[in-house]
């Protein structure tokens, strides 16, 4: 069986996803056959597998660092949230069910049998499993039924490597206090620890490094600097979504959906130097001196259409194109533009109709069936081809159809209106394409060209693997995974 090791977080958004993808790199390098799997991912930015299954986004940067496809063996349960309350449930790539907290807590048993049942066949074709957790261990309150945490550590039989976030404040009482809570056999799996995201002179945390040590028992892996690349990299949380990036002339603004989904569309278009990206959140209203408004992916379209209303977003869309602005909807925000939007069967809420903002002459019908493939579409004003992907339910038709943006093996995909300033796509992804990122700029007026997205992509994770060589004791980590329990 291949050697594992699971990354925990003594909190939320410590970086364990960037350490996974960082240490995968790291031990890929060595000629390690390297796995990242995550047993239960909480994210509404979700990628597609080549035989078009879903999982997390932050699994598929880590199938990359490894340098292999990304497997829905990687993240068996992914939670997609559809309200404060509510989530989808996708169980090895499908979806299995919507159901709210309380009583997704009654199905996590059952659904452990999938997760090991991946994580069995990850270990079979791999030297080296590295496992991320979620949220904390410390939540003991959700400790029953875990399967995301130490429930799948126990399971498994996994040894463990906890993260604090030194830049929060509080990394000692972090980290101590978790030992502190988690009950014996728990905390018998936790062989190391870690300190992320410390900015300054590393030595000025001696004291507290040696005192964590002394106090918990636990072998000390490193206190790693903070990653000033990790903004190259796709992010998972909505939390990570960047305000701003870019500082070039060419100003698009994006409107912050409550239920924003798949928003690292936006991280090509920040890379590129002619432009600048701003992110408009609830209580601002949207520039109407943008050269582009790009209304993004949804999990919950029709809430979130609510939401952009709530705003005032739809004044401001109107008065924006009156001034000339163009307009680009992607997926749900796609949706939105149409006339309507029909969900019959209750697919999102209570069944109905409900009004979308009038501005492509298209009518969506959400549908049961969710479209989750790899797309390769040909941009039909200047022939460039975007590889991307769809994931999404519902059915969009209407005479503005006539008019695609792309073409996908012969038929038309996405909608434009006859005078070409307002478009729509469900193909996420279209950006990552450097030919057709640079044409579609420059028929908008932009500066385009010349950058390599992906290039970008790979030189932040070979950046990554190198700072955790010099600060992390990487091959302290691989004798921990090596051990066991």
């Amino acid at each position: 069986m291949a050697a594992t090791v699971m990354i925990q977080g003594a909190g939320s958004n410590v970086g364990k996803s960037l350490l996974v993808a960082g240490f995968a790199r790291v031990f890929a390098r060595q000629g390690l056959r390297v796995r990242p799997f995550k047993p239960q991912n909480m994210s509404n930015n979700a990628a597609v597998t080549p035989d078009g299954f879903e999982i997390g986004r932050a699994q598929a940067l880590q199938a990359l660092a490894c340098g292999v496809a990304p497997s829905v063996d990687m993240n068996p349960i992914l939670l997609k949230p559809e309200s404060d309350i509510g989530s989808q449930v996708i169980v090895q790539g499908r979806r299995f069910a919507t159901c709210k907290a309380r009583e997704y807590a009654a199905l996590k048993p059952q659904l452990m049998a999938a997760v090991l049942e991946s994580f069995t066949r990850l270990q079979a074709e791999a030297d080296l499993v590295i496992v991320e957790g979620a949220g904390s261990p410390a939540e003991v309150n959700l400790r029953a039924g875990d399967i995301a945490n130490m429930g799948f550590a126990q399971a498994a039989r996994v040894p463990v490597v906890l993260t604090g976030d030194i830049d929060r404040g509080g990394v000692i009482a972090q980290l101590v206090g978790t030992q502190a809570v988690l009950d014996p056999a728990d905390n018998a799996l936790i062989k190391g620890f870690l300190i992320n995201k410390f900015r300054g002179d590393p030595r000025l945390f001696d004291d507290g490094y040696a005192l964590i040590a002394e106090r918990t028992g636990w072998a000390g892996l490193g206190v790693l600097p903070w990653f000033t690349q990790a903004h190259r990299l796709p992010a998972e949380d909505a939390a990570d979504l960047r305000r701003s990036g870019g500082t070039g002339g060419f100003r698009i603004v994006v409107p912050q959906l409550s239920r924003i989904a798949n928003f690292d569309d936006l991280d090509p278009l920040m890379a590129e130097p002619g432009v600048t990206v701003e992110v408009i959140g609830p209580g601002r209203p949207l520039p109407v001196e943008a050269d582009l408004i790009l209304i993004p992916g949804s999990k919950s379209t029709i809430a979130d259409l609510a939401y952009f209303r709530a705003q005032g977003w739809d004044i401001d869309l109107a008065a924006a194109l009156r001034r000339g602005v163009r307009v680009l909807g992607l997926c749900g925000g796609y949706q939105m533009l149409g006339r309507v939007i029909s969900d019959p069967e209750g697919i999102e809420g209570a069944p109905g109709t409900v009004a979308g903002l009038g501005l492509l002459d298209v009518e969506t019908v959400m549908i049961a069936e969710k479209r989750v493939t790899l797309t390769r579409a040909a941009h039909v004003a200047s022939g460039a081809v975007a590889e991307g992907y769809e994931i999404h339910i519902g059915q969009t038709e209407g005479p503005d159809r006539a008019r695609p943006l792309f073409t996908v093996a012969g038929a038309a995909e996405g909608a434009m209106r006859a005078d070409g300033r307002v478009m729509g796509s469900y193909l996420h992804g279209m950006f990552s394409a450097d030919g057709f990122r640079a044409a579609f700029l420059r028929s908008l007026g932009a500066e385009g060209g010349g950058v390599s997205y992906d290039a970008g992509v790979e030189a932040a994770l070979e950046a990554l693997a190198d700072h955790l060589e010099e600060y992390a004791d990487c091959e302290g980590l691989l004798r921990i995974a090596r051990a066991g329990v």
